[in-house]
């Protein structure tokens, strides 16, 4: 029998999290929006971190990002990450306020720079979820 290879790379969605992949899937980022404190907050949990309130909803992003600070790896040594080296790690800050970590992807290192403007994308490899990435 052969061995199967972990993968740290896919997310494990539940009950919870199902609404967010399958907008994902349709090509839309959705962000958690408290009604008691009128704040989004990313990544998605079933109270408001701000406010600890549990009056929040799914909403839709603009997919709109700035750059807020990135990092080339080239070097990771967990599948499948080794054969996407080198790539760009990086933190941006979503129109709507919240900070996400993600992955740049269709931009040489040479054009990165704080601040500049991003637009979402999705990287769906088969039998995964869409996983939302950026790019210029």
């Amino acid at each position: 029998m052969t061995p199967v290879t972990p993968r740290f790379d896919l997310p494990e969605p539940d009950g919870f999290t199902r609404p967010y992949w399958d907008a994902a899937a349709e090509g839309h980022l959705l962000l958690r929006h408290c009604h008691a404190c009128d704040r989004p907050h990313h990544y998605p949990r079933e109270f408001c971190p701000h406010c600890w309130s549990e009056d929040v909803t799914w909403e839709r992003a603009s997919g709109r990002a700035t750059l807020y600070t990135w990092s080339v790896v080239h070097r990771n040594d967990l599948p499948p990450f080794g054969a996407r080296v080198p790539y760009t790690a990086a933190v941006v800050d979503l129109a709507e306020g919240p900070r996400m970590m993600t992955e740049i992807v269709d931009c040489e290192e040479s054009r990165l720079a704080i601040g500049m403007e991003l637009q979402i994308a999705f990287r769906q490899e088969e039998g995964g979820e869409a996983v939302p990435v950026f790019r210029p």
